[in-house]
């Protein structure tokens, strides 16, 4: 079992980001690869299962694949046609199902295809290794036997996820310990995080949130060890991949943070006020698909179109990061500009002012119509989007809710305000009563004790279901939930000790913030820049592979864990407004395409990689800081975590972890 001999590393002069080598392996490394002989020219079938497709489709689109010389895509599953004149490329998981599938196509007499050229999305076993070679009419009729070891999702040019949706519940919930699907849940992912490291040829340090109830006299429970577990599982792939992919570095060229969600609980409920975090925060959308009304063609009624709002959209690219009242002003600024510099735009609006049209306007109309067409459905669409996200900020009154949830962050407002909030707002939504007060609950855990927070929820008029979601934050904290079911009262009892429940500083040395309610930044921030000085403290985190091993007690909360100069990496002082939040010459609405072109290019010079991982969903506000943190400390900073969640998924997610499963007595025949 090998991987192709090329070098995917970007170590070198021409720097591709994360996102760029994980669709360069897929398309070159693997499809082009079987280009060979009498293959050369011929088309070819791509077979995939339920993963291994979502893998390919986050890096590469369909014309990308049909460029390589796939004319059919398959699932591995279900009933295929017989194509005897045409060779496959399986891009499959390493299980036992897929393999005897595989077989069954590809044994016999007459076989579903030619030839077969396989590639393992993460590490195969020898036992199905041999279960291969021991069917001798199959061998004759393979291309190629490789692991990939890719198998994790880019949703981003800079973040994966390893699609492990039900991680906070397999991983945080009630009676983990006596789960079968928790050591399973975490080997999952620790497969599918070291196929990032095999993508890219890099061999990170591996540092992890330790254990916080380390105690001889007590058993730490499972919750607080998800990341000691995860960073373990992780490092252990790790040293395999070290001797068995070629190129694999022997010596450490990057880092790797594993945390979980009790980092930081406010991060996946508090208002984000950014575009991006907006519209999937307000707009019910399907992942990254939008759906809008256009106007007929035939001249009916409107039609529903289906948008991506993705890299590949410039306009997207440019005003994600942004405030939302700064997308919003710029947007209206492109608009402006383009309807006073664009021909065709003009003899439009002049013909809705009831003016009639010469026929050299008309002619020059037709003559500027189809890119004209192109602009205007671009900025439209964003226009539309951004009207739509300001009018819900107005009816659902956020702009007042979004200044208390920062005053609570920062400690200026109280439960004095929380209550006055609760009184006289009582239209509030119930799901943003819940975020506000899952948020005072993180920070103020001492006011949910006993009666107090039963009193704070039914001044909210909140359901059951909803207490039970701020009662099960504590779960994520690593702590039993007995108290609560077995004296039936609301209880919320956090690590008192915790240092992360103390309000948020202010950030110091930042650009003076232009909008209002943008001060709130996620707990990584800070992290990452620790771990970029190698000042992360060593008695809160520790690293499988550090040459001076850490003891988790110490109480040296000063002392970082690694304070070596990383090569390459740049200066921390930068102010600078990052490249990508930074406004540009893109008043048409249409050569904003500039970001495209400039992405890569701020890449160039990079230092070493900074890997973040978080166990129990990552945020958006998140995903931003990544992007944020790469302009300012001149190193690639990559977020992973078993899933991207906005505020409502989390908020269901973690309703999940003491549901209660129906027992025998509960079923009536």
């Amino acid at each position: 079992m090998s991987l192709s001999d090329s070098d995917f590393s970007s170590h070198g002069s021409d720097y591709r980001n994360f996102r760029q080598i994980s669709r360069e392996r897929l398309l070159h490394e693997m499809l082009r690869s079987t280009k060979t002989g009498d293959s050369k020219s011929t088309w070819k079938v791509l077979i995939m299962d339920k993963v291994t497709v979502k893998v390919m489709s986050y890096s590469c689109k369909m014309a990308d694949i049909t460029e390589e010389g796939v004319s059919l895509v398959e699932d591995l599953f279900r009933r295929r046609q017989p194509l005897p004149s045409m060779d496959a490329i399986y891009f499959i998981q390493p299980s036992k199902e897929n393999v005897v599938m595989f077989l069954s196509d590809m044994s016999g007499r007459v076989p579903l295809y030619k030839k077969a050229f396989v590639f393992f999305s993460s590490p195969v076993s020898k036992d199905l290794v041999n279960h291969i070679k021991c069917d001798t009419s199959v061998l004759p009729r393979i291309g190629a036997l490789r692991e990939m070891n890719l198998e994790y999702f880019a949703i981003d040019s800079q973040g994966f996820i390893t699609d492990s949706e039900r991680a906070l519940e397999e991983l945080f919930g009630e009676n983990v310990e006596n789960s079968r699907m928790y050591d399973a849940c975490l080997n999952t992912m620790a497969t599918r995080i070291s196929t990032v490291f095999a993508s890219l040829r890099e061999l990170p340090y591996v540092h992890y949130r330790a254990a916080k109830c380390l105690d001889s006299s007590t058993v730490t429970p499972f919750r607080d060890l998800v990341p000691t577990k995860l960073a373990a599982g992780v490092w252990n792939c790790l040293t395999k991949y070290k001797t068995s992919v070629p190129n694999f570095p022997q010596t450490e060229t990057c880092e790797l943070l594993i945390l979980d969600r009790s980092v930081d609980q406010i991060a996946p409920v508090i208002h984000e006020w950014t575009y991006d975090a907006m519209c999937h925060d307000l707009l019910n959308m399907d992942g990254n698909k939008y759906v809008h009304e256009v106007p007929s063609k035939t001249g009916g009624p409107p039609e529903k179109k289906e948008v991506l709002l993705e890299d590949h959209d410039p306009i997207w690219l440019e005003l994600r990061h942004a405030h939302i009242a700064d997308a919003s002003e710029r947007l209206h600024e492109k608009m402006t500009n383009f309807i006073s510099k664009n021909k065709a735009a003009q003899i439009h609006q002049g013909s809705r002012d009831g003016s009639e049209l010469s026929t050299r306007d008309l002619q020059k109309m037709v003559q500027a119509l189809p890119q004209y067409s192109e602009q205007i459905d671009k900025l439209s669409l964003h226009v539309e989007i951004a009207g739509k996200i300001n009018k819900i900020i107005r009816e659902q009154g956020l702009r007042e809710l979004g200044q208390l949830e920062q005053e609570i962050v920062f400690g200026e407002a109280g439960t004095k305000e929380v209550i006055n909030f609760l009184r006289t707002k009582q239209d509030t939504s119930p799901e943003n009563k819940l975020r506000l007060l899952m948020i005072y609950a993180a920070l103020n855990p001492e006011k949910f004790e006993g009666d107090k927070g039963s009193k704070l929820m039914q001044l909210a008029r909140l359901s059951s279901d909803d207490m039970n979601v701020v009662s099960n934050m504590k779960l994520l904290e690593g702590f039993s939930d007995s108290k609560q079911h077995s004296t039936g009262r609301f209880h919320l009892k956090f690590d008192m000790q915790k240092k992360s429940n103390a309000a948020r500083k202010e950030r110091t040395g930042e650009e003076q913030q232009q909008w209002a309610l943008s001060r709130f930044y996620p707990m990584i921030e800070e992290l990452i820049e620790k771990l970029s000085k190698g000042e992360l403290p060593k008695n809160e985190y520790s690293c499988m592979n550090d040459p001076s091993p850490t003891v988790h007690g110490s109480t040296q909360s000063g002392s970082s864990i690694r304070s070596n100069n990383v090569q390459g990496a740049h200066s921390m002082r930068s102010r600078r407004t990052a490249t990508w939040a930074r406004p540009r010459s893109s008043d048409d609405g249409y050569s904003s395409d500039s970001v495209l072109r400039h992405a890569s290019s701020d890449f160039k010079k990079m230092g070493q990689r900074i890997f973040v991982f978080i166990v129990g969903g990552a945020t958006r506000s998140e995903l931003r800081v990544c992007h944020k943190l790469t302009a300012k400390l001149g190193r690639e900073i990559v977020l992973g975590s078993s899933s991207l969640d906005d505020p409502p998924e989390f908020i269901t997610k973690l309703k999940m972890l003491t549901v209660q499963e129906l027992s025998i007595d509960n079923i009536r025949i």
